[in-house]
């Protein structure tokens, strides 16, 4: 039987467990499975791993995923594996003995391909017949991205490994190192041979599992497929430093100080070259971010590594270091530059813009003392014409008012000179008293008009 008396400070989700089940974020369980969407492969040496990664030339990153996944439905199908959902960013099938994985991302589609054993001759491009040439031809984008892996167990006698790799690198870069606690050795020399794949060399004991082979074989995956990605932004920075060298002098010249040329002529220039700026850091905004994730990569893949030194060989991090660190600190050098001329654009447009105000505070106020002086010369004018204007009025009315009292004079034997003389100066100061009055009343209607304009 329930409780007649429910503790009414009791939440409702915890007085009645179970009446009510709880709802869910509509993105949790994406969230969650976005954790197990990249399992590392499981491989069993020997083995061979072959990469490719295709990116769109211009505007990778709004390219039409559809078109991605009919190539990789065409590659499916030829192997009778099940076609991919629509809007699928993970794919994994098994094409005949080769296990495929697919995965899309914000710039490129890569595909990766296992298959057990090792070609009769090494990186033998038959290996990477799953792959087939003409497939990656009809790809949406370009093949960015070319790398095999070979999976070998490690001999007994270590000192033997430098008479194999001898045969598949060149000693120029090549970078060997031992791994997985000294019981596995990786080698490479980033390059690209005759049939245009980058090699790997892995080597590893008998006994190390099959899954910590295949976290080490998708960390080399992941270090060609970012260092790769990450280096697509040197050739834009070169051609953008060629384009800042050519704006700098401008800027600089348009910053100095130039009396021979009026401010806002000046102004109007920097604005040009403002705007070439800005559209320069448009450009290149996207370039400069996504080469600065592909590094945090690159750099957090040969950490994992946890690389030793083999032999005296130099390590993937040092070969990292003296060729692909220079080529980031070029970007990120680029990158600063830019940002760096269009605060000095900013702050030198602001300067001519204090110039021009103050110069055109300047017009306004010798504008402003013009007007003064105009108004003053037609101050002065207007009470000259009110003088003269009350000497006509007074003269015409004092022959009409003359006219009037002739009569009257004639009657009282006055003189007419006598008349005209009295009436004088009474009618002049009726006139000026009555202009005064017009011109009072003119005066409070103006400001009447003012006070009713504020409000």
């Amino acid at each position: 039987m329930s409780d007649p008396n429910p503790d009414p400070h009791q939440p409702a989700d915890l007085a009645a467990p179970g009446v009510m089940d709880p709802v869910d974020h509509p993105l949790r369980y994406a969230m969650v499975n976005e954790l197990h969407a990249r399992p590392s492969p499981r491989l069993q040496a020997p083995a061979t791993a072959v990469l490719v990664a295709f990116k769109e030339p211009r505007d990778a990153a709004n390219r039409d995923p559809a078109a991605d996944i009919a190539h990789l439905a065409a590659l499916a199908v030829r192997y009778g594996a099940p076609a991919p959902q629509p809007g699928a960013s993970h794919y994994a099938a098994m094409l005949g003995r080769h296990q495929l994985r697919w995965e899309n991302h914000t710039e490129f589609v890569s595909y990766v391909a296992f298959a057990p054993g090792l070609p009769e001759r090494p990186f033998d491009p038959s290996a990477a017949a799953i792959l087939p040439a003409a497939w990656q031809a009809t790809a949406p984008g370009r093949r960015v991205v070319a790398a095999m892996v070979q999976i070998d167990l490690l001999p007994e006698d270590t000192t033997r490994i430098g008479d194999r790799l001898a045969g598949m690198f060149a000693e120029d870069g090549l970078s060997v190192a031992g791994v997985l606690d000294g019981q596995g050795v990786i080698a490479t020399d980033f390059r690209i041979d005759a049939a245009g794949w980058t090699r790997f060399a892995v080597f590893v004991r008998p006994e190390v599992g099959p899954g910590r082979i295949g976290r080490l074989v998708q960390r080399l995956l992941e270090l060609e497929t970012y260092r790769a990605m990450s280096m697509l932004g040197l050739p834009r920075v070169r051609a953008l430093t060629a384009r800042l060298n050519a704006l700098e002098p401008r800027l600089a010249a348009l910053i100095a100080p130039d009396q021979a040329r009026q401010p806002d002529q000046v102004l109007a220039d920097l604005l040009a070259v403002s705007a070439e700026l800005e559209a320069a850091a448009t450009q290149h905004q996207f370039r400069f971010g996504a080469t600065a994730a592909y590094d945090a990569i690159v750099s957090d893949r040969i950490e994992a590594l946890r690389e030793v030194r083999f032999q005296g060989r130099q390590t993937i991090a040092e070969f990292m270091t003296r060729r692909f660190e220079p080529a980031m600190r070029t970007i990120r050098s680029a990158e600063r530059r830019l940002a760096e001329m269009l605060d000095r654009a900013a702050r030198a447009g602001e300067l001519l813009r204090t110039r021009v105000d103050v110069q055109r505070s300047a017009q306004n106020q010798a504008l402003l003392e013009r007007m003064d002086r105009r108004a003053d010369l037609q101050l002065r004018l207007q009470h000259t014409v009110e003088g003269l204007s009350v000497v006509a009025i007074s003269y015409y009315a004092v022959g009409l008012i003359g006219y009037a009292a002739y009569p009257l004079a004639h009657a009282l034997a006055i003189d007419k000179a006598v008349v005209i003389a009295a009436l004088t100066p009474l009618v002049v100061g009726a006139v000026w008293w009555a202009m005064r009055r017009v011109r009072a009343g003119l005066h409070r209607a103006a400001g009447d008009h003012a006070g009713h304009g504020d409000l």
